[in-house]
C-alpha cells in the first residue's frame, strides 16, 4: 500500500510539473503571439469596437481611416484601387493585407499608458497612426500614364530607399473589403484572387509579386560585374556582328531586330548591342555574372516592409558552369534570368546612389493618439554592389543612353535622365515581349529612381516605345512635385 501511495504521490507531482511548465509556457513564451492572435477576442473586439488607426501618405493625404457604422467600426480608403497595393485592406471576414497587416500591431487600438488616477481605474484603448513613404501625385501619374495595361511602376528615393510610388495593374477596391456585407466582401475576394488572361491576380500585385526576364536592363549588371570582377574586359572591342554562334552548342544569338552592333562597353550599352554583351557574359564566366547579381539583391527577397514581397532569381556559378549558351543569355537578361520591378528600381537606385542600395521602405513614421512621435524610420543600407566610382562610370554611360542610345528622344533635357530599356522575348507568337525600363533623375544629383514593367507586350513592342512613355510621364510628374513647376506643359502624352 505504501509503495502505491508514493508511486501515485510521484505521478501528481509530475503531473503538477506539467501543469506549472505549461502555464509558464502560455503566460510567457507564448503570451505575445497570443495577445496578438487573430482568435484573441480581445482584438476581435477591439477591432470592430475602436477605430483603426489612420495611414496617411507623404503628403498627409489620408489613404485610410475608420469611420462609425452603428456600435462598430469600418475602414473607407479614400484613394480606393490607386494605393489598393500598397495600403491593403481590414476586412471582418478576410483579416488584414498590405501595410493595414504589416502594421496591425500600431493600427490596432490597445491600452494606452496612464496619464492619470482616473485612468489607472478605467483605462483606454486607442490606435497609433502611421505615415508612409508614398507620394500620391506619383502614385497618380503611374496610374494614368500605365493606361489600365498589365504591369508596374516602382519609384523609390536613392539616398533613403524611401518607395515614393508603387503601382500595380491589375489592382481592385479595397473598400469592398470593408463591408458589413459578407456577399460583397466574398465577391471581391473572388475576384481578387481570380487570375486574368496573363496569369495576373490583383492581390498579388505585379509591383513584388511578380517576376520577369528582365531583358536588356540587366546589361547594367553585367557591366558592374566587369568593374567589379574583371575590370581589363572595360576597353575590350567585340566585332561588329548581327548574331553570333554560341559556344557547345549549335545555337545562334542575335540582336533585336537583327541590326549589326559591337566595340566596347561604352559602344555597346547605349544601343543595348545583345551580340557584344553576351560574348562579354562568356568572358567574364557564370561565377563573376551570378556573384554580381546576388551582390545587386538577386536571389534574396529585398527587406520592403509589405507582405508578399517575391525574390529575383539569376542562375547559380554551379548552373552556369556547364551553360555556356545559358551564361551568354543570361548576361543580357534573358532565359532563366527573372526581376521584379521592385528589384530593377533597387538596381537603379544603387547606380544613381554611388553603388549603395540602402533598405527600401515604406513606413515613414508611427505617431500616437495625441500626435506623439513614437517611431520615425532611419535609412539603412542594404546592399553595397559597387564603389562610387563604379557607379560613376555606369551612370554616364545610361546618361548616354538616354541622350543618343535606346531612349533618346524620349525625356525632355532638363530631366537629365539616365536610362536603360529592356525588351525580353518570352515566345509567345501573340504577345512576345517583356517590356522595361530603368532610370534615374537629375543624373548630377539623383532623387529619384524608377523601374516600369509592362509584360506581355504585343509584337512590335519595345522597351523604349512602350515603358518609355510612362517613364517619362513618372519622372515629370516627380520633376513638378520636386519643384513646384509643373512640367506638364513640355508633355504631349502624359494624361492630366
Amino acid at each position: 500500500m505504501g509503495r502505491r501511495m508514493s508511486s501515485m504521490a510521484v505521478v501528481i507531482l509530475l503531473l503538477f510539473g506539467v501543469l506549472a511548465i505549461q502555464a509558464a509556457n502560455i503566460q510567457f513564451v507564448k503570451a505575445p503571439s497570443l495577445n496578438n492572435s487573430k482568435e484573441n477576442p480581445r482584438i476581435t473586439f477591439a477591432a470592430s469596437n475602436y477605430p483603426r488607426g489612420d495611414i496617411t501618405a507623404a503628403d498627409g493625404e489620408l489613404l485610410a481611416h475608420s469611420v462609425a457604422t452603428g456600435s462598430t467600426f469600418s475602414r473607407q480608403y479614400p484613394l480606393g484601387s490607386l494605393t489598393a497595393g500598397v495600403v491593403g485592406f481590414s476586412s471582418a471576414y478576410y483579416g488584414t493585407w498590405g501595410l493595414e497587416a504589416q502594421y496591425d500591431s500600431y493600427l490596432t487600438a490597445h491600452p494606452q499608458p496612464p496619464h492619470s488616477f482616473v485612468q489607472v481605474l478605467a483605462p483606454t484603448s486607442a490606435a497609433n497612426n502611421i505615415s508612409i513613404t508614398i507620394v500620391p501625385a506619383l502614385q497618380r501619374a503611374a496610374m494614368k500614364a500605365l493606361h489600365g495595361q498589365d504591369g508596374a511602376v516602382v519609384a523609390i528615393n536613392p539616398t533613403t530607399g524611401a518607395v515614393l510610388a508603387m503601382y500595380s495593374n491589375p489592382t481592385y477596391d479595397p473598400n469592398l473589403f470593408a463591408s458589413q456585407s459578407y456577399t460583397t466582401v466574398k465577391n471581391a475576394w473572388v475576384a481578387g484572387t481570380k487570375k486574368n488572361a496573363n496569369g495576373f491576380a490583383a492581390l498579388a500585385p505585379v509591383a513584388i509579386a511578380q517576376s520577369f526576364p528582365p531583358g536588356s536592363t540587366f546589361k547594367v549588371v553585367t557591366t558592374a560585374s566587369v568593374l567589379t570582377s574583371d575590370p581589363g574586359l572595360w576597353l575590350k572591342s567585340y566585332p561588329q556582328m548581327r548574331e553570333t554562334p554560341l559556344p557547345t552548342s549549335k545555337l545562334t544569338l542575335s540582336n533585336f531586330g537583327h541590326e549589326k552592333c559591337g566595340g566596347t562597353i561604352s559602344q555597346m550599352l547605349p544601343p543595348s548591342c545583345d551580340t557584344g554583351y553576351a560574348l562579354l557574359g562568356l568572358d567574364l564566366g557564370g561565377a563573376f555574372l551570378s556573384a554580381t547579381a546576388d551582390s545587386f539583391g538577386y536571389n534574396q527577397t529585398p527587406p520592403l516592409d509589405l507582405p508578399g514581397t517575391q525574390s529575383s532569381s539569376f542562375p547559380t556559378a554551379t548552373q552556369l558552369a556547364s551553360d555556356l549558351p545559358g551564361t551568354a543569355y543570361s548576361a543580357i537578361g534573358q532565359k532563366d534570368v527573372r526581376a521584379t520591378a521592385l528589384q530593377n528600381a533597387l538596381v537603379a537606385a544603387g547606380i544613381a546612389n554611388q553603388g549603395v542600395i540602402m533598405v527600401p521602405h515604406l513606413l515613414n513614421s508611427v505617431t500616437a493618439s495625441d500626435g506623439s512621435l513614437l517611431r520615425q524610420y532611419e535609412a539603412k543600407t542594404w546592399q553595397t554592389p559597387l564603389s562610387p566610382s563604379q557607379a560613376g562610370q555606369i551612370k554616364q554611360l545610361m546618361v548616354n543612353v538616354a541622350r543618343f542610345g535606346t531612349a533618346a528622344g524620349i525625356f525632355p533635357s532638363f530631366l537629365q535622365v539616365g536610362a536603360k530599356t529592356g525588351t525580353a522575348q518570352v515566345g509567345n507568337a501573340a504577345k512576345n515581349t517583356d517590356d522595361w525600363m530603368i532610370a534615374f533623375s537629375p543624373a548630377s544629383h539623383p532623387t529619384i529612381a524608377v523601374a516600369v514593367v509592362l509584360p506581355f507586350q504585343p509584337t512590335g513592342a519595345e522597351g523604349a516605345t512602350a515603358a518609355g512613355p510612362v517613364m517619362k510621364c513618372v519622372l515629370e510628374a516627380a520633376y513638378a512635385v520636386s519643384t513646384g513647376k509643373p512640367a506638364s506643359g513640355t508633355s504631349t502624352t502624359c494624361p492630366s
